[in-house]
């Protein structure tokens, strides 16, 4: 097993891992940009390197400066957490190459499903159901009008090489090709350095259904349920629940089987999570996450699994501690993403946190790294807190949440703790009756009525 382990991530991922590796006896190493020296995770791990200044890139992106950092205080291995560079494939070989065990996939499987052309062949070959589309990518908007002709539309102009909504154009009919083909490959371009795009049947209502998998890597390879990420507002998740309320047992026994079988056939190391849009009972491949999700908690709190312990573990070169017989599902769990924005604007609101009160009582969890007199820097993504309830049924797990949500308070900025709470108590959500475009509609409509 590692002796220390440095965390290459910031904020709640970087005081998640830090918990795991103190509970298993492993020492850590924090890294932070000059605007995180008084972060949580920096003041409570057993070492920390400043590894630049505020801009990601020069800190958190910096790979010689994090490798540099690993050297010095002698880690063992590196944790990425999500985001940032846990998805980079040539960062975990340039650790690999300096001796540093990286705690995730190999680099030839994140480079795999990085490009979301391969990832899906791969997939498809391994037997999971994906969207109707093109075979590869699309060279020329003749090719992605042929394309969705063939197709039906409307369609989605999507870019290879990233994900989080960007590069992405719906198209509703002919005439929109050229512009939308033009306009998906330079936001690629812009954002992923790849202008490779290809193209998906525009489903209408679906729900964004996603299958947690762990492997070791040696045959071992199970799933952990599913999750409902339906809820989003410009393709970023805002609440995620487990078990999906839209799915039947039969139909999460099918896909589970399916994705654990499939990441079994490739080889694959470590966590993953399998993304598929649901609609009238079937299930379309998007794309596979290799790392850990911001949503893991929630599969957490329903099979009573410390995810970033068996990463370690995996990582370190043990099978996985379970088989899929010893897993087991219990009650219902919610997440709530709350971010350091105006409830209704979206505005961001950086500041201090004058006061911080987070919700407590029985099978309540909050992941945060707040405190009051933190100063949240305006550097880096909002998310400030996840708030994740855990109650014997969904109805139980609701009416904790509304308790819980009532009782957080953070003070000194903005937050979107008030648009959770009416969320939550909209009688569409109660019944789990919501798609993947629901949240847009709500928001938007919220704002005519004030």
């Amino acid at each position: 097993m590692f002796e220390k382990i440095l965390i290459a991530n910031r904020g709640e991922i970087a005081l998640r891992i830090h918990r795991a590796c103190k509970e298993m006896g492993i020492s850590t190493v924090a890294v932070h940009s000059t605007a995180d020296a008084d972060a949580m995770h920096v003041r409570l791990a057993d070492e920390s390197v400043c590894i630049g200044p505020a801009p990601a890139k020069d800190s958190y992106l910096n790979i010689p400066a994090i490798v540099s950092a690993a050297t010095i205080t002698g880690a063992d291995a590196v944790h990425p957490g999500y985001g940032f560079l846990s998805e980079e494939a040539s960062f975990a070989s340039i650790l690999e190459e300096h001796g540093f065990t990286f705690i995730g996939p190999t680099a030839e499987h994140i480079e795999l499903m990085g490009d979301k052309v391969a990832a899906k062949q791969a997939v498809e070959n391994n037997g999971v159901p994906v969207v109707p589309g093109s075979r590869g990518a699309i060279e020329s908007a003749s090719e992605a009008r042929s394309i969705a002709g063939d197709i039906g539309y409307p369609v989605l102009i999507k870019a290879a090489g990233g994900g989080g909504g960007r590069g992405m154009q719906i198209v509703q009919s002919a005439d929109e090709v050229e512009d939308a083909y033009r306009m998906a490959r330079t936001e690629a371009k812009a954002s992923f350095r790849n202008d490779t795009v290809y193209m998906e049947k525009f489903l209408e209502k679906p729900r964004h259904i996603e299958v947690q998998v762990f492997a070791d890597g040696q045959g071992g390879a199970v799933h952990l349920g599913e999750r409902d990420c339906s809820l989003q507002r410009r393709h970023q998740k805002v609440l995620e629940e487990a078990r999906s309320p839209a799915l039947t047992n039969a139909s999460r026994e099918k896909i589970g089987k399916i994705a654990s079988d499939a990441v079994r056939r490739i080889g694959y190391r470590n966590a993953g999570t399998i993304e598929f849009l649901y609609e009238n009972g079937e299930f379309y491949f998007i794309e596979m996450n290799t790392r850990l999700q911001v949503e893991h908690p929630v599969t957490e709190m329903i099979t009573g699994i410390d995810m970033v312990r068996e990463q370690i573990r995996v990582a370190a070169g043990s099978p996985l501690s379970f088989e899929q017989s010893d897993i087991t599902f219990e009650g219902h769990a919610i997440e709530c993403r709350i971010t350091a924005e105006h409830p209704e604007t979206f505005a961001p609101s950086p500041g201090l946190i004058t006061d911080y009160h987070p919700p407590g009582g029985i099978s309540v969890r909050v992941d945060s790294g707040l405190y009051a007199g933190y100063s949240i820097p305006p550097h880096y993504d909002s998310l400030v807190a996840k708030l994740i309830v855990h109650g014997a049924s969904r109805n139980e797990c609701l009416m904790r949440l509304r308790r819980s949500l009532e009782e957080f308070v953070i003070g000194g900025i903005d937050t979107t703790i008030p648009l959770h709470a009416k969320i939550i108590d909209n009688l569409d959500f109660v019944n789990g009756d919501y798609d993947i475009h629901w949240l847009e509609r709500f928001v938007a409509e919220d704002l005519v009525d004030n």
